[in-house]
């Protein structure tokens, strides 16, 4: 109760301050679980627009890494750009349900240009089968979102936080993801402030 009443005072903060942000389908993705996206990152950035586009991105095939059996999600943003100069927004957060992964990495959640108008993320990994666990929709949900408002803080510039429950740490993997919160860590979240006044 204490870390969601603190939670509350953080986010309340943010009103004012207003994100244009797009969230774009790549490849077949449950839109129910996008829109659970939306939602959870209205309740971040309270005072933001962010809404779905109507278009779906093809998966494009030659990210596809044949050895890798995964999609290089740096090439994947490039083409996500394509849509950011057709759609007057501060962001266009690309989902995806393909393995994503970039060249010193075996695999990454997401990834975004940091700043910049691009991210990404994917559920693949995410998914609680993916480490042999039950289906949990409840599960995916919370680290969908964990990931998105991560990504997102990249493209208004925030780099990796130290505190192992902000929601800007990097996971390096699911464990990391679990235990942090969805919310940031006051250092971040006065950075955050400041970029989205300016």
């Amino acid at each position: 109760m204490k870390h969601q009443h603190q939670d509350l005072e953080i986010l309340s903060q943010f009103k004012g301050s207003i994100m244009r942000i797009a969230i774009l389908r790549i490849g077949t993705i449950d839109e129910s679980i996008q829109k659970k996206i939306l939602i959870g990152l209205k309740e971040i950035y309270p005072e933001n627009e962010c809404f779905i586009l109507d278009k779906i991105m093809p998966i494009p095939t030659d990210a596809y890494n044949q050895a890798r059996e995964q999609f290089h999600s740096t090439h994947i943003l490039g083409k996500i750009g394509n849509y950011v100069r057709q759609t007057q927004v501060d962001c266009v957060l690309g989902v995806t349900s393909v393995d994503l992964y970039v060249s010193n990495l075996s695999f990454v959640f997401g990834e975004a240009t940091c700043p910049g108008k691009i991210a990404i993320i994917s559920l693949f990994r995410l998914r609680p089968e993916f480490c042999g666990q039950p289906a949990n929709r409840e599960v995916l949900v919370e680290r969908c979102v964990k990931e998105a408002v991560h990504e997102i803080g990249h493209t208004l510039g925030l780099k990796h936080c130290q505190n192992p429950i902000c929601v800007m740490f990097f996971s390096n993997s699911i464990l990391d993801t679990d235990r942090k919160r969805r919310t940031f860590c006051e250092k971040c979240h006065s950075k955050v402030v400041k970029l989205l006044r300016r």
